[in-house]
Order: structure tokens, then sequence, then C-alpha cells
């Protein structure tokens, strides 16, 4: 049989499996009938109305269909939650059912066959990984401990930036952050700052792409093998990008232990590459399956998680901090009246900042780090709502559409007004529904805290010791506020800007 007899053979046998799906499906669902949704297309579902926003997309058909929507991906049944009500029907209420994860082609390839945190089913393995990273590296008293460091780190940015103010000069902002958090990462989990052999910040970027790709394979997945869309060598090219990098920092370890190299303070690599040889610790359950492969995707985790996120958020709240001068102000003076002539902002000094914490809010209600939280994946039929869910179903949880609907933030919703959060009724750590940019229940983000006191740190010290304005002579209205959609939606364009020191 001829290659193209045997794709056609395959591709019927694949589309008969589906309709059977599709018809067992509707006979275990009883009475309960599916969420509704837009009519869709033979075989391809819903894909083509995603376009190259779906975060906007699902937004303006959840206006329609209502906040659980129900569209076909593919032969993925999927439910779309686009209210807070609803969100917390899934991630509070139900959520022991949704806290798995669906597979998908950039998880499998690049995290080592989701041996890592983030993508990883629900199970043991997860909680055990959970438990290690929260106790070892995202606990109040890790981040704390760490506080020296972060401080070093961000004094070396307005250094160099105070040298870019007496010069005049036009400073890329976007890129001295993400300079300065790939840094700080380094120095949390490996004990140094970045290293030269390879550009780990380029090839997290490039991973950030591909995850947040529409990948045809994960709604066919007997096309999987074709690659129409090249991504799969893309994958396994980055793949390989990572896992050399990876092996150099942990041979650098490795080596340094077998040469007696003592340490004043263990780093994260150190301590999870101890399980391998001290199995009898309080991870024992992790220690007992672990191998180099699951280290390396946990690793990947906390790397991915730290470089792409803190960074984004930052470069988004400086942005709306020079489009809105009235606001800059005001955090300027507040953090004045709290750590007075001192020109180093303290960690310790985050918590007596409220108009900063209300600035953070309403940027991350703007322009959310995630623009669809990562995916859920129900382990058992359930009825929510009077709507049958099935088994399986992948659950998108739209961040972006909330923080955009008037319904909840009033016909001003498209505004940047901080001083909507004034009343302190809205929480930030996944206890309020209506604004949860870090998840919310099992999967919610566990480095939420550290993300939070970075994000805080940096924009409080970037702007108590400059003054910044737009270059060139651009107004607030002509800065470029496009978005790149993806598993992480930073800015379109680098920020660029031009600081006066407002010391010395």
């Amino acid at each position: 049989m001829s290659p193209t007899n045997l794709l056609a053979l395959f591709g019927a046998t694949w589309l008969l499996i589906q309709l059977c799906r599709i018809i067992f499906s509707k006979t275990q669902s009883g009475s309960h009938k599916a969420p509704p949704g837009p009519p869709g297309l033979p075989l391809i579902g819903h894909l083509p109305m995603l376009g190259n926003q779906p975060h906007r997309s699902l937004h303006k058909l959840s206006q329609k269909y209502g906040p659980i929507m129900s569209l076909r991906l593919g032969s993925q049944p999927t439910i779309v939650v686009s209210s807070p009500a609803s969100a917390e029907l899934f991630l509070k209420t139900h959520d022991t059912v949704f806290a798995s994860r669906p597979r998908s082609q950039a998880a499998e390839y690049m995290w080592y066959g989701t041996k890592g945190m983030i993508f990883s089913e629900y199970g043991p393995y997860w909680r055990s990984i959970r438990k290690f990273c929260t106790l070892e590296l995202l606990s109040a008293s890790k981040i704390e401990s760490m506080a020296g460091l972060r401080r070093d780190e961000l004094g070396l940015l307005v250094e160099s930036l105070r040298r870019a103010a007496g010069a005049r000069e036009v400073v890329d902002v976007s890129e001295k952050v993400t300079r300065l958090i790939e840094d700080m990462t380094c120095r949390m989990l490996f004990g140094k700052c970045r290293d030269e052999r390879f550009d780990l910040r380029e090839t997290i970027h490039d991973m950030g792409k591909l995850v947040g790709a529409f990948n045809i394979a994960d709604y066919y997945p007997f096309l999987g093998a074709l690659d129409l869309q090249g991504l799969t060598r893309q994958l396994k090219q980055t793949h390989r990008a990572i896992d050399k990098i990876l092996e150099i920092i942990i041979d650098d370890h490795e080596k340094e232990a077998d040469n007696g190299i003592k340490k004043l303070d263990r780093d994260f690599l150190d301590v999870i590459l101890s399980l391998k040889t001290n199995p009898k610790t309080t991870h024992e359950q992790l220690a007992q399956n672990i191998d180099r492969s699951s280290i390396k995707a946990i690793v990947l985790d906390m790397i991915f998680g730290a470089i792409d996120t803190s960074h984004i958020a930052i470069e988004w709240i400086m942005s709306e901090l020079l489009r809105h001068p009235r606001v800059m102000k005001l955090v300027q003076e507040e953090i004045r009246n709290v750590v007075g002539d001192c020109e180093v902002v303290e960690e310790s000094c985050l918590s007596e900042l409220p108009y900063l914490d209300m600035v953070v809010k309403e940027s991350l209600r703007l322009h959310p780090v995630g623009p669809l939280l990562v995916p859920h994946a129900s382990m058992e039929d359930i009825v929510i709502e009077g709507y049958g869910i099935q088994k399986k179903s992948r659950v998108i949880i739209n961040n972006w559409g909330m923080g955009h609907d008037p319904r909840i933030w009033s016909e001003n919703c498209e505004k940047f007004l901080p001083e909507r959060f004034i009343d302190g009724k809205v929480d930030i750590r996944g206890n309020n529904f209506q604004l949860i940019p870090f998840g919310s229940g099992r999967r919610g983000c566990p480095g939420m805290h550290l993300g939070l006191v970075t994000t805080k740190l940096v924009v409080s010290q970037l702007v108590h010791s400059f003054d910044w304005e737009l270059p060139f002579g651009m107004s607030a209205d002509e800065l470029d506020m496009n978005e790149i959609f993806g598993a992480t939606m930073p800015r379109a364009k680098h920020l660029l800007a031009v600081p006066s020191a407002r010391f010395g």
C-alpha cells in the first residue's frame, strides 16, 4: 500500500473512532447537554475562530455564548471559562476534578515527557515535586533568605542606569529588566549569575513562543508524525538547546561536589542533586522517583517560571507608569514617605506601599502575564451548572477576558486606574476570582510570592531612583502597547525610555 493510501486509511479510521467517541459521550451524558457554543465546522470544529489572538477571540465569543462555553478544537472537547463565578466552580468548588493537565507536544518534548511540575498530570508525583519546590525555593522563609542577592543584582542595574542617565541615553528597559531577572534567577537556582557559554534567556524566550503556539498535533494526534507546521522540528531543536545548557550547569555542580568544593550556602540545584545520594530526606517520595531527566525538568520549571514571567510584568507596569505621569508621581511620593532619603528600597518596605500594590494589580488586570491560564483537564465526567462535561475535556480559563469584562470592572475597564482597588477587597492571590493572574486552587502558581516580591521590588527601585520619560519626544498616546500572544504575553516591541537620576 502506498504512503498516501496508508495515510488516507489511517485518517478515515481516526475519524470513525472520533465519531464513536462523540456518540458514546452523548449517551453517557444522559439528559445533561454540553455548555452552549458557536456552531463549528466539520472535522476542524472551532479552530478557525481562535485567530492570532485567541484570548481576544474567546472573550468576544463568551459575550454571546456565556461564561461556560463549549468548543471543539479538532478532536479535543474544550470548555472556556470566562467569569469569576464560573472560574470559582472549576478552580475551587470542583478543584479536584480539574486539577490535571492535558497532554501537549511541547510539554512532552521540552519537559522530558512532562516530568516537571507545570505540565505533569495530577497525582503523587506532581504533589512530591510541588512540595519540594515550595519548601526548598518558594517558601516565604527561603525567599526572605535570598533578599541580599536580589538587592545586589538590583544595585548593579541602578548603577548602570545612573551612567545612562548622566549621558542622557535612551535605555532599552525591556533588555535591562530581562537581564536582571535572569541574573537573579540564576543566582537563586545555581549560585551564580548567567553564564557566557550559552544564552539561557533567548532559549527560554524560544520555549515560551513554542509552548504558546497553536500546534495542530495537539488537536489531531494522527497528524503529529507529518509535522505539517514544522513545529516538531522546532521543538526538538529547542529541546536540544535547553538540554545542552542544563547538562553544562548540572555537570559544573557535580564536578564541584566531586572535587570537594565547599559552599557557604547550598543552592536549589545542590539540594535537588543531593536527593540521588541521600534519599532518606523529607522528600523521600520524590527521591525514589527522581532521575537525571526529572531533575532537568524540575529545574526547567523554575527557570521558565521565573525568567519568562517577572520581566514581562515589570515591563507592562513601567509602560503604564510612563503613560500615566500622575500615577508615577503618586508611587514616587508613597515610596519617599516610607524610605525617606534612603536610596535603597528594602524588601521589608514593600508591605507599606499600598498604592504600589494597587498599581501592580491594575497592570496585571490589563496585561496578565498569562492571558490564558495553563489549561486544566477534567479527570472524570461531571455536571456543572446543569451542563455535562466529559472526562479529559480541556478547560481554558480566559484570564485576559475577565480582566477586560465591563460587567466585572464597569465601563471604564480599558482605562488604567489603580484607584479601582482602593478598598482593598480584591485579593490577587487566588481568593477573589475576578483577578487570578497566578491561577487558583491546587494548580495555582507556587511561585506567586516570589513573583510579587521581585516585581514590586524592581518597580519601586526604578521609580524611586529615577524619573522616566519617553524618548524622541514621544507622547504617551504614541507608545506602542501591542502584545504578542503565547504562553506568556510580552510587549510586541521593547520598551525604551530615558532615565534621569533623582539622587546624587
